[in-house]
């Protein structure tokens, strides 16, 4: 390798293929299957009690537990270890769960609101009683899946997907009850349609904030939080560099974020510093601004980049 072509890496080895997610994965199975159980209990409620609201949460609760297992079953590639070929392994495999769990969520939130619409054309006689008690059973086992979720959401993207849907549905509980009491109390049938609707809004817009974070992802945008101006200011304010180009950073799968970088660096300094200084100095500077753990750095010599122009064409 050439004289002005080191690179530098903030950890020696392979990048890692442990995730955000896989520290939950004991408690994304309980979730998993709790959120089976009040399914079937709410499919059969819905049934008995003829209420649309309940029906569509249980729904919900079905997308939820697909969700679940994808993200149970992306975990477990996710930590495959990385090949000659998949150099990351299957890292990205969570990602791809994130954006399947969103596309779920869309089809059931517009199911939920075209059912809603019919039941206004052609009412129907909902069991408020039934209709409650059911509702009250599956609130209490959302709480407990979003007491296990609730920590692991910030930290990765399958996991927030997982208890965005939980905590859809305990609203969505929590809306059942309601229409429910309102039901038993004054016999105002179109309680129980209004609840689905409300339902329905409820999942959309949590998901389409969770699938624009997952095609960021998709795309290698910038991650969150990174400043790609600010990380250009650091490097450049250090002794010797005179200009970085092809500057990227992007997110492998959540905890995840890399980085690379073509950094143009004076001889003189380069000579006095030494390329092992100046690699410790580049990767202190990001550690300790920004949260990147995976830099790779290209040390170049002024003029190298008008080279690597000439070779491009």
């Amino acid at each position: 390798m050439g004289a002005g072509h080191d690179h530098g890496h903030s950890h020696g080895g392979p990048p890692p293929t442990g995730t955000a997610a896989a520290a939950y994965r004991g408690r994304l199975r309980i979730a998993f299957a709790i959120t089976l159980s009040v399914m079937v209990l709410q499919i059969v409620g819905g049934v008995l009690a003829d209420s649309l609201a309940l029906i569509a949460d249980a729904a919900h609760m079905a997308t939820d537990a697909i969700g679940l297992a994808m993200a149970l079953v992306a975990i477990h590639f996710a930590n495959r270890p990385p090949s000659e070929r998949r150099t990351f392994g299957f890292a990205r495999a969570e990602i791809l769960a994130a954006l399947a769990n969103c596309l779920l969520l869309l089809v059931v939130g517009g199911y939920v609101l075209y059912e809603a619409v019919q039941r206004f054309i052609e009412p129907a006689e909902t069991r408020g009683g039934l209709a409650m008690a059911f509702a009250a059973a599956g609130l209490v086992a959302n709480v407990i899946s979003l007491s296990l979720l609730v920590r692991g959401q910030q930290e990765s993207l399958n996991v927030r997907g997982a208890y965005l849907e939980v905590l859809a549905d305990t609203l969505g509980s929590v809306t059942v009850l309601v229409s429910a009491g309102i039901i038993l109390a004054t016999g105002w049938q179109y309680a129980d349609p209004i609840a689905s609707i409300v339902i329905g809004l409820m999942i959309v817009p949590r998901t389409l904030k969770l699938l624009r974070e997952t095609l960021d992802v998709l795309l290698e945008a910038a991650p969150k939080g990174v400043d790609m101006a600010e990380v250009r200011a650091h490097i450049l304010a250090l002794p010797g560099v005179q200009d970085v180009h092809d500057l990227h950073a992007w997110t492998i799968t959540s905890g995840m974020p890399v980085l690379s970088a073509h950094v143009v660096v004076d001889q003189e300094a380069l000579d006095s510093v030494g390329h092992e200084k100046m690699l410790h100095d580049l990767q202190g500077c990001l550690g300790d601004h920004f949260d990147v753990e995976h830099c790779t750095f290209q040390l170049e010599p002024v003029g190298h980049a008008a080279h690597e122009a000439r070779l491009c064409h």
